[in-house]
């Protein structure tokens, strides 16, 4: 089973899941086959362009540096392997870290064996949250959408807190 990460941008309110689904990204978590084998190709479909520029920049930057140091192309050829595969790794953390950028919220985090799934059982969730907040006697809105990613930092290495912040 994968586990998929739930985006919607900053503007996208609680009441617009049931209206407008369609702006919602999944993201897989694990690794991506086809960013490993064609990164290059992979990166640019997703439209990830400074994930491409540290790839082109990192890539031919060991490319430069092993040419100089005199080394073979069977490790060459490794090294390269070992990148892509770093590549493919890290390929839905390049795609969170985009979404981020561009202030997209993290809503939730669904384990489901394919994408629809995860979006089948991420709407359940979320017309049951609604469904129980009917329940109680508040308003028939669905619950609000949660502030801050996760992925946030919490201060200034991320477990210390910011200077002159409350305690």
């Amino acid at each position: 089973m994968a586990v998929y990460t739930v985006h919607a941008p900053a503007s996208y309110y609680a009441t617009d899941v049931r209206t407008t689904p369609d702006k919602l990204v999944f993201v897989r978590d694990g690794f991506y086959f086809w960013a490993f084998v064609a990164a290059i190709i992979w990166l640019i479909w997703h439209r990830l362009w400074l994930a491409l520029l540290g790839y082109l920049v990192i890539s031919l930057a060991a490319e430069i540096a092993m040419w100089s140091f005199g080394v073979g192309a069977g490790t060459r050829l490794v090294v390269m392997v070992v990148f892509a595969f770093l590549v493919g790794l890290e390929a839905g953390s390049l795609r969170r870290w985009k979404l981020s950028r561009r202030k997209w919220r993290q809503l939730d985090i669904v384990v489901a064996d394919s994408e629809e799934a995860a979006e089948r059982r991420f709407f359940e969730r979320w017309n049951a949250k609604t469904a129980q907040n009917s329940d109680r006697g508040t308003t028939a809105s669905p619950p609000p959408l949660p502030r801050a990613s996760i992925a946030q930092p919490q201060g200034i290495i991320g477990l210390f807190p910011e200077p002159g912040a409350p305690r």
